[in-house]
């Protein structure tokens, strides 16, 4: 089993930013990639970013390329840093876990799931 843990969220302003962390204990040996998903109320859960054992790949969504960054100092702790937020960022965050080596950006792969922490951007 492994435990994630998400803290950093709170309610900002446009234009703003807010570090994302998430914090990995248990079974850590059997996780490789480490991604951040997000779910705004009435629609389903979506990627945002993603970063392998390694840090040395990373993935984004769309929507947050230039604005938010992946990063991991361990096994046991991985990183979003956003910067620049809109309205639209407004959601619950969830750092997730999942034994696969690459990139996967789909919920189904992910193997182990943080309670998460709401992000609120007002405009």
């Amino acid at each position: 089993q492994v435990q994630l843990v998400e803290s950093g969220g709170g309610l900002v302003q446009a234009g703003a930013s807010l570090r994302l962390s998430c914090a990995a204990s248990g079974r850590t040996s059997s996780t490789y990639a480490m991604g951040w998903f997000r779910q705004a109320p009435g629609k389903e859960r979506e990627f945002v970013a993603v970063i392998t054992r390694s840090g040395r790949l990373t993935s984004y969504q769309d929507s947050v390329k230039g604005r938010f960054t992946i990063s991991k100092d361990n096994a046991k702790a991985v990183y979003l840093q956003m910067n620049y937020l809109k309205p639209g960022d407004t959601a619950v965050y969830y750092c997730a876990t999942t034994p696969r080596a690459d990139v996967p950006v789909r919920a189904s792969e992910y193997a182990y799931w943080g309670q998460g922490t709401q992000v609120t951007v007002s405009s």
